[in-house]
This record gives C-alpha cells, structure tokens and sequence, in this order.
C-alpha cells in the first residue's frame, strides 16, 4: 500500500463523534486494546501500513513494553523504603550507592533519559538495604518524568521515609529528546541536584561531592 493511500485510510470520517478537545472529562486508564489501538493509528500517522506482515504484532509488543518502561507508576516508593534496619554498631557516616542506572522517558517528547544516579545520606538512628536506593530511583524513574523532577522525588522520598540528617541525591543523563530531534547533539549531559539537611552547608555539599569524585 501507498504513502498515500496509507494516508488516506488514516483520516477517513470517524463513526463516531467527533471528541472536543476541550472539555474537562474524567481521567481513566484505556484498555489495552485502546491502547493497541493507539500504536496502529501511530504506525499509520508515521506513514506504513500497520496491516501489514511486519507490523501486525507491533502493537501488543509495543503495549508490553510500556508495561516495563512505565511499572514506576504501579511502584510506592514510601513501601520500597518501609524496611529499615537500627542495628549498625553506632555507624553515623556517609551512606553512598554510586552509578545507578537511570531508565526514563521525558514527558514532552516521550524520548529515553538515560544516565546514572548517586544517591547518598547521612544517617540518624536507621538504614536502608542498598538495593532499595537502587529501587526507589526505578520507582520514580520508570514514568514520564523531567530529570529536575525525578532528581527530587528520589531525595523527597528518602527525607521523609528515613529522616536522616541529610540527603544528597545527583543524576547525569543524556536526553534522546535533544540528541535524536531538534538540535541534535550527541553526547551533552544533563546533571542535576538535590541537597537536604545537612549537606545544604557548603562543608558538608563539599565532602558529599568528594566522595562522588572517588
């Protein structure tokens, strides 16, 4: 089949009304058949034929993978962090888990974020098993996010959750939105911060930042 006739069969009249844009309905979840639904009129907007050998499957294949790439969003991250542990012999230093692997997507162009998170913190009475810092970026990570954002939920959630005396939390990712489409440049990296408690004093920002250094 044609461009053009792909095209064509895209925008013929909709049996069914036709949704005003504008009105303030409800939120709900689509089915997953709306959702496979969705991927074909992508396919066809992209110009193929989403009828054809190679692309009949892609739809549930795509909807599969939104369920990995999104499964932050059926994650608590206040339940990731829910186990603690008192008994550490009196430690009360730097707890630091380097080099996270950081999986996104930007919500403005749906594009992949992809990087590495540090995450660290200054105890008070209780920690947390390091696979769950590993976890709690995941939780937050895997959802249409802006790193900004998701560079803050990682420290908000261990504040609260943990109540150390501060939490340091750095992420450098590259973004696929810039490098892929608009400007198009490779290799820039996006770092963002976010310093609580303790680690907002310059000293204590300095020693954090050492310690990242290696």
């Amino acid at each position: 089949m044609s461009v053009a006739s792909v095209s064509a069969l895209a925008f013929e009249p909709a049996s069914h009304p036709v949704c005003d844009a504008t009105a303030v309905l409800p939120w709900r979840r689509p089915t997953r058949a709306e959702a496979e639904a969705a991927v074909r009129t992508l396919i066809g907007w992209a110009g193929d034929d989403p009828r054809r050998e190679g692309l009949r499957d892609t739809p549930s294949r795509v909807v599969r993978a939104y369920e990995e790439w999104f499964a932050g969003y059926a994650q608590e991250p206040a339940a990731i962090l829910e186990r603690t542990f008192g008994e550490v012999a009196g430690y009360d230093e730097l707890v630091l888990l380097r080099d996270i692997p950081v999986e996104s997507v930007c919500e403005h162009h749906m594009a992949a974020i992809r990087g590495v998170a540090h995450v660290a913190y200054l105890p008070s009475e209780r920690v947390v098993g390091i696979s769950k810092l590993a976890r709690l970026v995941d939780a937050f990570g895997r959802r249409l996010q802006i790193q900004e954002r998701l560079t803050a939920e990682v420290a908000e959630a261990l504040e609260q959750t943990l109540r150390p005396r501060g939490v340091a939390v750095v992420i450098e990712a590259a973004h696929e939105c810039m490098a892929s489409r608009g400007v198009r440049k490779h290799g820039a990296s996006l770092v963002t911060r976010r310093f609580t408690g303790v680690f907002e004093e310059p000293e204590r920002r300095r020693e954090v930042l050492v310690a990242l250094a290696g």
